[in-house]
């Protein structure tokens, strides 16, 4: 047998499926899931070549050429490159003395980190600067942050968690991200069904996800909803737990990009003021607001995915949409658990989902739609 596996879910005229050997989720049509469904539990390539042949009427040798393509591409483990740091590693000086330590109260759980310079700071603080105090109260989690070798370290509670070149420096973001939510919410990180690169919304009894590509207006959306009555749970990072599907509130502030102050400031007259940071990374120059929650122990379920986009000469255009075309629009920009159990229940979260598109530029429209989707209890 195969040492992998495969979970396949049925949705729409399609299946989608996760593959154990990459973390891979692939849409394909019915014929091609059912191949295979066959080549996982090890049916032999001719026999799955000869029913394709009968069932398809085309030769077999193009039969078969096709099912060991498709078990080729398929099933190729993931082949992303590990960084050995065998020799860098070994001699590795964790620095003395750092020039930047920042203390954050985030509920009950105190959190302190270094950072050995400025270029490191600028990494994370400024997501995490309205949660910043003056303790002398002792920490109950330290992470430290410093560069040598040409990468960037991370340690939490004095554990190495890992190491990474400039190139991969989002990577980094990602996983001090990754330990934060495990230490905010007391979860393992396989007891997290993935993380999206979305914006949360609620209205204190559920929350939804409005999702979409960058600049299309996720953040100044959620801006301009916390202004009307809702509460911030999250952005850019939303974390999803495995054992409810619910979200996970996350104390990031909220990325404003330039071109949104005249729409927010009279809301919030403080962007004026507020510094702005260049982030190299994504090429872009953003203020970051404060979210409106003050609980981040909240979690909520969520059954709305709304692909939001402010579009000029759109009033509100909104409908729901395939499935199928919010999954391809979801998954690439999101972290989804390797677990197979996860695997399992991620597609069984979102078969249930509703997928809606939402375009507008009238922002009171908008905000109207919105609480009429948070009122619909169908």
């Amino acid at each position: 047998m195969k040492d992998f596996a495969i979970i396949s879910k049925a949705i729409e005229d399609k299946t989608i499926v996760w593959f154990e050997t990459n973390n891979k989720y692939s849409i394909l049509e019915q014929r091609a899931a059912k191949i295979v469904e066959q080549l996982s539990n090890d049916k032999a390539v001719e026999v799955i070549a000869d029913e394709v042949a009968n069932d398809l009427n085309v030769p077999f040798e193009k039969a078969i050429d096709f099912v060991i393509k498709l078990n080729k591409d398929l099933y190729k483990p993931n082949l992303k490159k590990e960084v050995n740091l065998t020799d860098d590693y070994r001699d590795l000086v964790k620095p003395q003395e750092f020039d930047y330590v920042k203390h954050y109260q985030i509920n009950n759980l105190t959190l302190t980190s270094y950072f050995k310079t400025e270029k490191e700071l600028d990494l994370i603080h400024p997501k995490f600067e309205h949660l910043e105090v003056n303790t002398s109260n002792s920490s109950d989690v330290v992470f430290e942050v410093f560069s040598q070798h040409n990468y960037t370290f991370l340690f939490v509670d004095k554990k190495f968690i890992g190491a990474w070149g400039t190139k991969d420096i989002h990577y980094f973001q990602g996983k001090f991200l990754m330990e934060l939510i495990q230490k905010i919410h007391q979860k393992n990180e396989d007891e997290w069904l993935g993380v999206f690169h979305a914006s949360a919304l609620t209205n204190g009894k559920k929350s939804i996800l409005f999702l979409g590509d960058s600049g299309n207006g996720k953040s100044t959306s959620l801006a301009l909803l916390q202004a009307n009555g809702f509460t911030c749970l999250a952005d850019d990072f939303v974390p999803v737990d495995a054992r409810n599907k619910e979200v996970f509130a996350f104390p990031a502030a909220i990325s404003i990009k330039k071109n949104s102050l005249p729409i927010l400031a009279p809301f919030y007259p403080e962007l004026e003021s507020i510094k702005e940071y260049s982030l190299k990374v994504s090429n872009k120059i953003v203020r970051y607001l404060k979210p409106n929650n003050s609980d981040y122990s909240l979690h909520l379920p969520c059954n709305d995915l709304v692909f939001i986009k402010y579009e000029q000469g759109v009033e509100l255009d909104f409908n729901p949409i395939s499935k199928l075309e919010a999954f391809q629009q979801l998954i690439p920009d999101s972290w989804l658990s390797p677990k197979k159990e996860n695997a399992q229940l991620f597609l069984d979260w979102f078969a249930t989902t509703n997928c809606y598109e939402l375009t507008y530029s009238d922002n009171e429209k908008m905000i109207n739609q919105v609480r009429n989707l948070f009122d619909d209890e169908l």
